[in-house]
């Protein structure tokens, strides 16, 4: 059974107001889907096409206390629109992050609800990836990370090495999966998350997805959450995911 990368999941306090925030920073539109989740959709393409990724903005009662390893890296095609973009999102409500600038590569920012994110210097690899550049994993093992997510989404290896791993879509679009080797793994804080679905996008394919992902090496994770169409898994390095079901 096929799994493919449905969203980025991003925990928040106002999901209206951070859908409005992801939807101008990426040039995409809102959708308030349910009370307490916003989509933020691209225009003009959908799922299950890898170039169509979104950001599912979804309010908890308290979002500090969620910690998760993965965050947003955003592209831009030159300097002058680097400069423009961060000034645009400064505006919007981001803040620069203390001793987060990387003057050869990066912007490190945090929106309103101090989800950190990045947006990066003009890159010739990420040049055709649309707005997100990639959405970057913190672990230990790189390589390890690679063959379990390789194999469980069935991505490209572009990248290898004790540091850095980078898997992207097979059709060679939409934004790339990167693993970075992090030391101090337990003080990292982010509240993003990625959400897979099946494709045809039905339980039988959920329960296949799921028993499939648990022989590379995934566990359950979702243990006393309640009763969800979700099933809630956790990588080889337990970063906990999410394999989405019809409700």
């Amino acid at each position: 059974m096929t799994l493919r990368l449905f969203s980025v999941n991003i925990k928040v306090r106002d999901d209206s107001a951070s859908g409005r925030f992801w939807a101008e920073a990426l040039g995409r539109r809102a959708v308030g889907e349910e009370p307490g989740a916003t989509s933020v959709r691209p225009v003009g393409a959908a799922w299950p096409d890898p170039a169509a990724v979104r950001v599912d903005v979804i309010a908890v009662p308290d979002p500090g206390t969620v910690e998760y390893r993965a965050h947003i890296e955003l592209a831009t095609a030159s300097e002058a629109r680097h400069a423009e973009l961060v000034a645009r999102l400064k505006e919007l409500g981001a803040t620069p992050v203390e001793g987060g600038q990387d003057g050869l590569r990066r912007t490190v920012l945090a929106d309103p609800e101090g989800n950190v994110f990045c947006v990066l210097r003009p890159q010739e690899v990420y040049r055709d990836t649309g707005p997100i550049a990639a959405v970057v994993v913190d672990c230990a093992d790189p390589r390890a990370m690679a063959r379990f997510w390789g194999e469980a989404v069935d991505w490209t290896l572009h990248e290898v090495s004790d540091d850095r791993a980078r898997l992207r879509s097979a059709a060679g679009v939409g934004p790339y999966l990167e693993f970075v080797r992090t030391p101090h793994l337990k003080e990292t804080r982010h509240r993003a998350h990625l959400d897979l679905a099946p494709y045809p996008f039905d339980r039988d394919g959920q329960a296949a997805g799921v028993a499939r992902l648990e022989a590379l090496g995934a566990t359950a994770a979702g243990a006393g959450r309640g009763d969800f169409p979700w099933k809630v898994l956790a990588d080889p390095e337990g970063n906990e995911f999410c394999v989405l079901g019809p409700a």
